[in-house]
């Protein structure tokens, strides 16, 4: 599993989250992807009483499919091994699931948050100006939302520890990637230091 890399060699730019301005987004930490999720839990966790704490406002998002209708090329693309609503495979892990109210939870049915959800409004009407994406994979989801946060206008913050993949190599890819066109490159200190002024 790929959780956490030497990153600091892709740092690019350097810029701490606003607190006042930021929220943080926790990608598709479900029970389909708790193998991979599993090295980043604790981090994850970290920093989710960081932004608690710092009155951050936190969005879960949870990938899964109703119909057919929202299956798009997802079907084709894994073969049919999607995340079906209902399923014990589309509920958050339990650590993650039991610190998500409702009205933080975002349903999307593709890689990008944004895509079909009300994520950017949601974002909006809190004042969000920057978003830190954490959260699984870091390849696909995590990657795809950063990329869309910034093409949106949102100043991206891009965990390099409590974001993971099932390959070590594509993992590095995407904080090379990130901190080369899309995203300050942040870890659990460089978040606390940021929202604390440490």
């Amino acid at each position: 599993m790929a959780s956490s890399s030497p990153s600091k060699k892709y740092v690019i730019r350097k810029r701490n989250p606003d607190p006042k301005t930021s929220a943080l987004l926790v990608i598709d930490m479900q029970n389909y992807f708790s193998s991979m999720a599993k090295p980043i839990m604790n981090n994850t966790l970290l920093i989710v009483d960081l932004c608690r704490r710092a009155s951050i406002p936190i969005f879960f998002t949870r990938h899964c499919h109703k119909s057919p209708t929202d299956y798009g090329m997802l079907d084709e693309w894994w073969n049919g091994d999607l995340i079906l609503d209902g399923s014990p495979d589309s509920e958050l892990i339990p650590e993650i699931g039991q610190l998500a109210a409702a009205d933080e939870v975002v349903e999307k049915n593709t890689y990008s948050a944004f895509m079909n959800t009300d994520l950017q409004e949601r974002l909006a009407e809190k004042g969000v100006k920057e978003v830190i994406v954490t959260g699984v994979t870091t390849n696909v989801c995590c990657e795809t939302t950063a990329r869309d946060a910034f093409v949106r206008g949102f100043r991206v913050f891009f965990s390099t520890d409590a974001t993971a993949s099932n390959d070590a190599e594509l993992h590095e890819a995407t904080l090379k990637n990130m901190a080369y066109g899309f995203a300050y490159l942040v870890d659990y200190e460089q978040i606390q230091k940021g929202l604390f002024a440490l």
